[in-house]
């Protein structure tokens, strides 16, 4: 367990998804935005990950790997359960990286294990959900509440963490710039996608 000092030097990696349901290309967009906790940006990264699938905790890897921070002292998510189900790894991630871990979310859940039964590596899924851990309340310094996961890292100090950034009501700033970028990028790279193909008009 590391105890993180919150510091304006401080630097968070923020990653957040964006995705269509009915996509043709069956793919997750992934954003990471490594931020200071003066709110400074400080680099960007990518991957891509499966709907439905079991790569997230590889998507992410692939994020952090990429960009080659050893500065970045907290890993911030946006959830654990992505891409319909696609559900990270925490202790993997943790364990790959050595550094702490933080899944958030914002809204009251009674939990997704019976919606996991009837998916494909149903077994593997359930297995990691469990691993995990439950989900924690906790109140930020703004008075909102938000639930977290966290793993290397203590509740106080966590939450100590996520207040640096807490400047948007419930919604911590790595994460907020992280899905907007992964939002507009998935709409460029793969707008044409999502056109339907033009009839051409009949010849006389």
């Amino acid at each position: 367990m590391k105890w993180i000092t919150p510091k304006k030097e401080l630097r968070v990696l923020g990653i957040a998804e964006s995705f269509l349901k009915k996509s043709p290309i069956n793919k997750s967009l992934l954003a990471g935005v490594v931020m200071r906790a003066d709110l400074q940006i400080d680099g960007f990264g990518f991957s891509l990950c499966t709907v439905g699938g079991l790569d997230a905790t590889d998507a992410v890897l692939s994020i952090y790997n990429q960009l080659g921070r050893p500065d970045v002292r907290v890993i911030v998510l946006s959830g654990t359960i992505i891409s319909l189900y696609n559900i990270i790894d925490l202790n993997k991630l943790y364990e790959c990286t050595g550094a702490p871990i933080i899944a958030v979310s914002y809204e009251e859940s009674s939990g997704i294990e019976k919606f996991l039964v009837d998916l494909p590596d149903a077994e593997k899924r359930i297995e990691i959900y469990r691993r995990n851990g439950p989900r924690i309340p906790v109140r930020l310094r703004n008075g909102y509440i938000v639930y977290i996961r966290p793993v290397g890292i203590t509740i106080t100090n966590a939450t100590n963490i996520l207040n640096l950034f807490a400047i948007h009501g419930r919604y911590i700033e790595p994460l907020r710039v992280s899905r907007l970028l992964a939002r507009s990028l998935f709409r460029f790279l793969f707008s044409q996608s999502f056109k339907k193909p033009e009839i051409p008009e009949k010849t006389p």
